[in-house]
């Protein structure tokens, strides 16, 4: 994904400003740039008169770039405001910005001498004409990237534009706001839940034992990505919340800013809030666990004063709160955890004592190539993994979304294979299929997923990389010999 951002009336500010001081503010200006880019783990490649060009994805690949994008763009804009105020008092002038965004493929080549990564292609130069049609203050975004970020963002239509070295026209889209990254708004939760049967039946088990025995259970649903392991927990926290159990939700994050404990934080947060409202009495152990949360964790998500003081803080908490009324305590995509919080967790499921609390965890395989002791050797800790959805229940899941209606019946068989009973792959393909009907379309990958997959490859190491390689050109079938 690639950003372009250019200074909008440069010609006016360089007849206001002498050399010196207009060297100076537009030093300043990059420097918040690149700091808002980099922030989010884009690259900037280069820095043209008084544009700055930047692209996510480039050395590292990630599965959200397009997503990380926006939010840099985003907050750039945010950035200029503060800068705005500084240069006004300074040098009594204001900057304006466009920003034009586009994804797709680029050919990149590292310059070793510059210490830089340089990209080139189609993509790069639709990112600049969307950002020379944007107006002051604007940013616009290619067709590719909304795909990659509409459950994310606000954004309207704008164009058909014409943009030069583009014989068709685009469809770009104005970026307004974002709409937050909670699961729910990223993914479709409308239709009804397909198959899991056995999986939420362990899983009331598990929250049965918790409760019988007062103590602290730890489950993990391990799956791949779109599996369906944060919709399989809302159905089971639904059920559990109306059975009477609290619960309390942290989502952990590849990037951004906060503590290592960020997730916890936010997870905990509601029992803390209740733990403060009640009405004030002789315990001092209550009043020293908030004091230390207060002052750390739910500050900033930082586990401060000391990991230790953090630990035993939380362990009050949910015993105080499960005590009352047993609870859930949610950590998802636990792929993302922090050493430290993983830790933590450890912790609160071996020094938790006399109280029903279950700890759901959320996760992709790779957390057991970080942490391949995750839950072992404790009683009360277990896992479940979350297999592909069985032919039929995809056919079933297929017949709740609205999309499928309009294939016909040799193509909508072909869109279910295709999706190989990940939810999420299903839930893409449909989209993109409806969006551009036609044989070209139904061969493609929707630009989420192709990212999604890139990010697993470039996660490979060496030889595992060789025997993709391998395994691409034997075909969907092959033995281990062609590939070793």
């Amino acid at each position: 994904t690639v950003v372009f951002c250019d200074l909008s009336g440069s010609t006016e500010l360089s007849g206001r400003l002498d050399a010196e001081a207009l060297r100076a503010v537009t030093l300043r200006y990059f420097a918040v740039m690149r700091e808002r880019l980099e922030r989010h783990g884009g690259t900037v490649e280069k820095f043209i008169g008084d544009a700055v060009m930047a692209v996510f994805g480039v050395p590292v690949l990630h599965e959200d770039d397009a997503q990380r994008a926006v939010r840099a763009a985003l907050e750039m804009l945010t950035a200029l405001d503060g800068l705005n105020e500084e240069l006004e008092r300074d040098h009594e002038v204001r900057l304006t910005v466009r920003i034009g965004i586009n994804t797709g493929e680029v050919v990149a080549t590292g310059d070793p001498f510059a210490r830089q990564v340089l990209v080139s292609g189609e993509v790069v130069n639709v990112a600049a004409r969307l950002e020379q049609n944007a107006g002051p203050g604007e940013i616009l975004i290619g067709p590719d990237t909304y795909r990659a970020v509409e459950r994310l963002v606000v954004a309207e239509e704008v164009g058909p534009l014409r943009l030069k070295g583009k014989a068709a026209a685009v469809t770009g889209r104005r970026l307004l706001d974002l709409r937050g990254d909670d699961p729910a708004v990223l993914r479709r939760f409308d239709s009804p839940m397909v198959g899991r049967a056995g999986e939420l039946r362990e899983m009331r088990l598990i929250a049965r034992r918790a409760v019988r025995g007062r103590q602290c259970q730890l489950l993990t649903l391990f799956g791949e990505a779109g599996i369906g392991k944060t919709r399989l927990a809302r159905q089971w926290l639904a059920q559990a919340a109306a059975g009477g159990m609290q619960v309390g939700t942290g989502r952990c994050r590849p990037y951004g800013e906060g503590g290592s404990l960020l997730a916890l934080a936010d997870a905990v947060r509601p029992f803390a809030d209740a733990a403060g409202a009640e009405p004030d009495e002789a315990d001092t152990d209550r009043a020293e666990a908030l004091a230390v949360l207060r002052g750390g964790l739910l500050l900033d998500g930082a586990p401060d004063p000391s990991v230790e003081d953090t630990c035993w803080a939380v362990t009050w908490l949910l015993e105080w709160a499960a005590r009352r009324q047993p609870l859930v305590l949610v950590l998802d995509d636990c792929h993302w955890a922090s050493s430290v919080l993983c830790d933590v967790v450890d912790h609160l499921v071996t020094e938790i004592r006399d109280a029903p609390v279950v700890v759901l965890c959320t996760a992709r395989p790779e957390l057991l190539d970080r942490r391949p002791g995750w839950g072992g050797g404790v009683l009360n800790s277990g896992s479940l993994v979350v297999p592909p959805l069985e032919p039929d229940e995809v056919r079933r899941l297929a017949g709740h979304l609205t999309e499928v209606a309009a294939h016909a019946t040799g193509a909508r068989d072909a869109l279910l294979e295709r999706a190989e009973g990940n939810p999420l792959y299903l839930e893409q393909l449909l989209a993109m299929v409806n969006e551009a009907p036609g044989p070209a379309a139904a061969g493609t990958l929707p630009p989420t997923l192709h990212a999604l997959i890139a990010a697993r490859i470039e996660a490979l190491d060496h030889d595992q990389r060789a025997a993709l390689d391998v395994a691409a050109v034997a075909g969907r079938d092959f033995t281990v010999d062609q590939v070793g």
